[in-house]
């Protein structure tokens, strides 16, 4: 027998196993009661050795089945770490791009609002100088009609006759006699 042989022995073995007959032996009844004792206990040591391995093949399967387990979970968990870096990375990035854009537009519609300003500016402007020219021109035909009335007015009172298509006025007033003028032609010229 090697040393890396193992020897092995079964409850089969010790029983089957026959020893000599000596003259000073032991007691052949208290030898086969021992054999049996021995027999019994390694077979009942064989099969809690079975129980106890077959036990250690689960608790194995379970430890892998485990590990495997926790090895799923720590590439779930690192793919998530990962994966939340590059959402932030990436909202971070469309953040910045919106906000840019959203620059521009404000830029873009307030350089828009300062050229309508500006039109608006130089269109109420133009208006003023109009109003102001109207005004000036009506002002200048009021002084006129008012010059020429004031004249008609201070004129001796003529007396028409009847030629073809004029009308000869009902009553002579006279000189004394002046109307006024009326009140929206006062409001233009005092303006």
């Amino acid at each position: 027998m090697n040393d890396n042989e193992t020897f092995r022995l079964t409850p089969l073995d010790i029983r089957k196993t026959e020893f000599r007959k000596s003259l000073r032996g032991y007691e052949p009844l208290e030898v086969e009661d021992f054999r049996a004792r021995v027999a019994d206990e390694l077979e009942r040591l064989v099969r809690h050795n079975i129980a106890v391995e077959e036990r250690l093949r689960v608790v194995e399967e379970m430890l892998k089945d485990f590990q495997q387990r926790e090895k799923a979970m720590n590439d779930a968990l690192v793919a998530a770490q990962q994966l939340r870096a590059e959402t932030r990375e990436q909202a971070e990035r469309e953040a910045q791009m919106i906000l840019r854009e959203a620059e521009a537009d404000a830029e873009r519609r307030l350089e828009r609002a300062r050229r309508e300003l500006e039109r608006l500016d130089a269109s109420g402007q133009q208006l003023a100088q109009k109003h102001q020219s109207y005004i000036a021109s009506l002002r200048a035909l009021v002084d006129r009609q008012k010059a020429e009335l004031e004249a008609l007015a201070g004129s001796e009172a003529l007396t028409f006759g009847k030629v073809a298509g004029t009308i000869t006025p009902a009553f002579d007033a006279g000189p004394s006699v002046r109307k006024s003028s009326p009140k929206w032609i006062k409001s233009i010229v005092e303006e």
